[in-house]
């Protein structure tokens, strides 16, 4: 005669975890696949910001649902770029190019800038490395907003700053002694 000791029907966090993780991948997976199919079968001519917007949101949304940054990257790189597409779509007149150029790099950043505010949802700490290019294109695109003056201040800039990079670089030579 044996005795059989009662198992438990309770998962463990991480079998739970696992699970959750599937999922919400098989959801992500199913929801891009049917977008394209959509599209395609359709043919259904969705302007280009509102496509990537899709694809941004859930990429957001399967990173966000199973806690994983690196999923949440795509997303808001995606959100960024179809911000910025959609900012220059709008019916703004006399607006040069560098003006456009300008709106999208801003729209862009914004989708980097969402990488900091959401990376507390999925990791214990704030990720803060993805204001460094949002900043940086947004910097740029508020100096290309700025018209003539602003792309004589990028033509500088361009001078600059690999002359500031070897002072940079002398200095650290400099300090090591």
């Amino acid at each position: 005669m044996s005795v059989q000791l009662p198992t438990s029907s309770a998962s463990t966090p991480e079998q739970q975890s696992s699970s959750r993780n599937r999922v919400a991948a098989g959801v992500a997976l199913i929801a891009i696949g049917l977008l394209l199919v959509v599209v395609q079968i359709l043919k259904i001519n969705i302007p280009g910001w509102l496509f990537l917007g899709g694809l941004g949101a859930i990429f957001l949304a399967w990173g966000l649902l199973t806690r994983t940054f690196g999923l949440v990257i795509p997303g808001g790189v995606l959100g960024g770029i179809a911000m910025g597409i959609f900012l220059t779509e709008l019916p703004l007149t006399g607006m040069t190019d560098g003006a456009s150029g300008g709106l999208f790099l801003l729209g862009f950043s914004l989708g980097w800038a969402l990488l900091t505010l959401l990376s507390p949802l999925t990791n214990e700490r704030i990720q803060w490395w993805p204001l460094i290019p949002g900043g940086i294109m947004a910097a740029i695109g508020a100096i290309l907003l700025l018209g003539g003056f602003g792309l004589q201040l990028l033509t500088l800039i361009g001078v600059a700053w690999p002359l500031i990079l070897v002072v940079i670089g002398v200095y650290l030579l400099l300090k090591r002694r």
